[in-house]
């Protein structure tokens, strides 16, 4: 895989990662319970930081990274905010909408690690990815635990 192939996978998971980070900490504000609000805010400093060192990467190969996230992800936060001035915002209900976000980083790094990449980039976008399928995990343990409270 050429370089510019490898850059634009990249920039498209820092672009996943912002709109990660910046979709979690929205929720954050709406969570009611200070346990959630923890947890939520540590998982967008992990996409905080898997954008970082993705960009340092994109550096280290003479590119330049994505600063921000993408439009459709701030679409999606909008709607998201505008839904929730019509329905009901528990802490379950916030937290499927992390969980769905989640999931849907979880599915850009699969989509990524199928292609042929650079053995020192794989190395970063599997244990990148194992920490996505950590916190979605642990993301879905809370929806239902929200759920029974």
């Amino acid at each position: 895989m050429d370089n510019a192939s490898v850059v634009s996978l990249l920039n498209g998971l820092i672009e996943t990662s912002l709109d990660g980070e910046s979709g979690l900490r929205e929720c954050v504000d709406d969570l009611q319970s200070a346990h959630f609000r923890r947890n939520i805010d540590l998982y967008a400093q992990h996409c905080a930081l898997a954008a970082n060192e993705l960009q340092q990467l994109v550096r280290a190969m003479g590119s330049d990274p994505c600063a921000s996230g993408t439009v459709s992800g701030a679409v999606r936060r909008s709607w998201a905010g505008l839904k929730s001035s019509v329905v009901r915002r528990d802490d379950a209900t916030i937290l499927s909408h992390c969980e769905h976000g989640e999931r849907r980083a979880q599915q850009h790094y699969r989509e990524v690690l199928s292609q042929d990449l650079p053995a020192n980039v794989r190395l970063i976008v599997e244990r990148q990815f194992l920490g996505v399928q950590r916190d979605r995990d642990e993301v879905k343990a809370m929806c239902l635990q929200a759920r029974v409270v």
